[in-house]
């Protein structure tokens, strides 16, 4: 990687909240917290729909997916940061960046998917409920989940080939990861054309999928209009409600970081934004989208009694 004045970079500092120390200790625990509440959830979301029959269903199978992904997604970030906070050098090497920028980048792309691919499968059962069965198999809901596995990747493989060749002797980031926006700032080779594709990946993964889903629940709220029971109306609207909030908050810091004009500066914007569609967002899934829903609490009660009783 050394080319004329360039210097070989072997591994970058990580800044974190290393330029305010008072604050990183009531980070550490906020984010300890976040985590653990994002793994116990999940995981019982997992747990619960693979051993309860009743669960299986085109619906849990995508949030049993869904929570598989953001266990992933969280625990691709927050063991580094959480060791990074009271790391008198916060250091990373420079494979090992490079690889978590881009599993990062997968699982992030993944996660657009898949929410948009849930949002269809909510659409089919509320707007075409005789034939959702028909639609929603079992095969086509698993061709469907892997459809997004294999964009993710391939989309993912497009960023790995046109990775800049070369970056300068700077190896400071300014962010808690080795966020792929974040390495780029470092590349002394034009980045136009990673400039480019990102704003194509972030309108194929970020801005449309988000319309699709907006357009999607306007027709679920006009079904839900249509029930005549004033509490399945509104226990209908508030559900939706909760799960537009999630999406809105996912999609929309992502597509602030992703979809704007990059600069070579980073700021502490960039990374406390990251940190909502990165480590809050996986948090918020299992409550809003699962331990929320009547099926998924009277499967938390049976598997509770049959543990008692056993």
């Amino acid at each position: 990687m050394t080319e004329g004045n360039e210097t070989l970079v072997t591994e970058f500092i990580l800044v974190g909240l290393s330029h305010h120390p008072q604050a990183q200790t009531a980070f550490f625990w906020l984010l300890l917290i976040v985590y653990m509440v994002t793994l116990m959830g999940n995981g019982l979301i997992v747990v619960l729909i693979v051993v309860d029959c009743q669960l299986h269903t085109p619906m849990y199978f995508f949030l049993s997916n869904l929570s598989f992904l953001d266990i992933c997604y969280s625990s691709s970030s927050a063991p580094q940061i959480l060791e990074n906070c009271f790391a008198e050098k916060p250091t990373i090497s420079f494979n090992k960046c490079l690889a978590q920028s881009y599993i990062c980048l997968c699982l992030g792309i993944m996660e657009c998917l898949l929410l948009t691919v849930m949002a269809y499968d909510r659409f089919i059962a509320i707007c075409n409920p005789l034939h959702y069965t028909i639609i929603m198999s079992g095969r086509v809901c698993v061709q469907l989940a892997a459809a997004c596995w294999v964009s993710a990747l391939l989309l993912t493989l497009i960023q790995i080939v046109i990775q800049p060749k070369h970056l300068c002797g700077h190896n400071i980031i300014n962010h808690f990861t080795c966020e792929l926006q974040a390495v780029l700032k470092l590349a002394c080779s034009d980045t136009h054309i990673n400039e480019f594709v990102n704003l194509v990946t972030g309108m194929l993964v970020l801005v449309t999928p988000f319309i699709f889903i907006m357009v999607t629940y306007v027709h679920v709220g006009q079904a839900v209009l249509h029930i005549r029971s004033a509490q399945g109306r509104s226990k209908a609207f508030s559900t939706c409600g909760s799960h537009l909030t999630v999406v809105s908050i996912f999609y929309g810091t992502a597509m602030f970081m992703y979809l704007r004009p990059q600069s070579k500066l980073s700021s502490d914007q960039d990374k406390l934004i990251a940190v909502f569609y990165g480590l809050v967002t996986p948090m918020l899934n299992p409550l809003i989208y699962s331990l929320r829903n009547k099926d998924v609490k009277e499967s938390v009660r049976k598997v509770i009694t049959r543990t008692i009783f056993v």
